[in-house]
């Protein structure tokens, strides 16, 4: 991770350095509610991720048009889109994303490592409708401008949190929608525990997403009652044979959960 970081911050100054332009003739891409598609009542909602690569998976699957990609996640059901931007560590582009934009009807969200305002203005201006915070790369102050900074451009920030020190510190910043990444950030491991540990500590009314390790109707099962409200599924579709209908599994399992909750 700070390997990550460290690089992130010498793209920041780079960005600082030629600024920021749009890749859209100087016409912003409308924005979509990202928010409320992950919201939906009685749902379990599927943010279906594209990325090829990670550092702790390697190589994931190989590089294929991520439009396509896009299109059939949106064909099979899902709520939300999330691209991995950042080029060096996961494989992504941020070129792809007004692409992305214009070939589906779904919110995407930008998931890179965002560590300042100049990141959300090109965000912004290549078609994003949200971004990914994470909490442990962010002091509070920085966290809280990148908040308010995020509703000023009327993006939707998702906060990603490891652990309760991450949690508290989302929640003096203000953060409504809060992702619980279920990965270790030291040992890579994953463990849906990690969510349903936090998610008891997450005050009322936020909203809240699993992130990481969610891959068959078993997972999805488990986290219901956690008040869980989307989950963020990446490698298991990714390596799927099947792309569309392993996110329709989910997708569809994700409404049946919320079906099954109304009875409980």
């Amino acid at each position: 991770m700070k390997e990550i970081v460290a690089h992130k911050k010498m793209e920041v100054e780079a960005l600082r350095k030629r600024g920021v332009s749009a890749v859209t003739n100087g016409d912003l891409l409308p924005l979509r509610d990202f928010k409320a598609a992950i919201s939906v009542a009685n749902r379990i909602g599927v943010i279906a991720e594209i990325k090829f690569a990670s550092p702790s998976a390697g190589a994931i699957r190989e590089k294929m048009d991520p439009c396509t990609i896009g299109r059939i996640y949106e064909e099979a059901g899902a709520a939300a889109i999330s691209l991995l931007t950042d080029s060096r560590f996961f494989g992504g582009s941020l070129s792809d994303l007004p692409l992305l934009k214009k070939a589906v009807s779904l919110p995407i969200l930008r998931k890179d490592f965002i560590i300042d305002e100049i990141q959300l203005r090109e965000s912004r201006l290549y078609g994003a409708d949200g971004v990914l915070l994470i909490a442990r790369i962010l002091s509070k102050n920085q966290l809280k401008e990148l908040l308010f900074f995020c509703k000023e451009l009327g993006l939707i920030p998702l906060t990603e949190i490891h652990d309760r020190e991450d949690l508290e510190k989302a929640y003096d910043c203000g953060a409504e929608v809060i992702g619980i990444n279920n990965r270790n950030l030291d040992s890579f491991g994953v463990a849906l525990r990690t969510t349903l540990d936090l998610a008891r500590l997450v005050p009322e009314g936020r909203i809240l997403v699993s992130e990481s390790g969610v891959s068959n109707e078993e997972d999805i099962q488990l986290l219901r009652k956690s008040g869980v409200r989307a989950v963020l599924v990446g490698t298991s579709l990714m390596r799927s044979k099947d792309m569309a209908g392993k996110t329709r599994e989910l997708v569809n399992c994700g409404r049946q959960m919320g079906e099954s909750n109304r009875g409980d």
